[in-house]
């Protein structure tokens, strides 16, 4: 339980994280909305821990900084409210929920990954 606390803290910093570097990057002209849920996936899985939910939660906490950090930066010009940016975060760009999706699927696979290879050698 301990360690599972630990690892969404880590991921919580991770997130955090790729939310900067985000915004950095993209003064500079370079569009990285994968940074937050991946650095959020990659730092949740510095900790070891044995639970899947670790995972999944990881997957759900990368999604929404993905979304929060694109409604962030550029919020739809009809409605700037972030009700209205979650309605409609299907009439995002084709790359920009891929993106997301993409940085979503490092925060699960990560901490998933590691769980897997910590389960797979204490079996053998």
């Amino acid at each position: 339980m301990r360690r599972n606390v630990l690892a969404i803290c880590c991921a919580f910093l991770g997130g955090v994280t790729g939310y900067l570097g985000f915004r950095f990057l993209l003064g500079r002209a370079v569009y990285a909305v994968i940074l937050p849920g991946g650095l959020l996936g990659l730092a949740a899985g510095v900790v070891r821990n044995q639970s899947p939910l670790v995972a999944v939660l990881c997957f759900v906490l990368a999604i929404a900084a993905g979304v929060l950090s694109e409604h962030r930066v550029a919020p739809f010009v009809r409605d700037g409210s972030l009700s209205y940016f979650l309605l409609h975060v299907r009439e995002l760009q084709p790359l920009t929920q891929i993106s997301i999706l993409a940085g979503g699927l490092i925060g699960f696979w990560v901490p998933f990954r590691r769980r897997t290879r910590e389960a797979a050698g204490t079996k053998s």
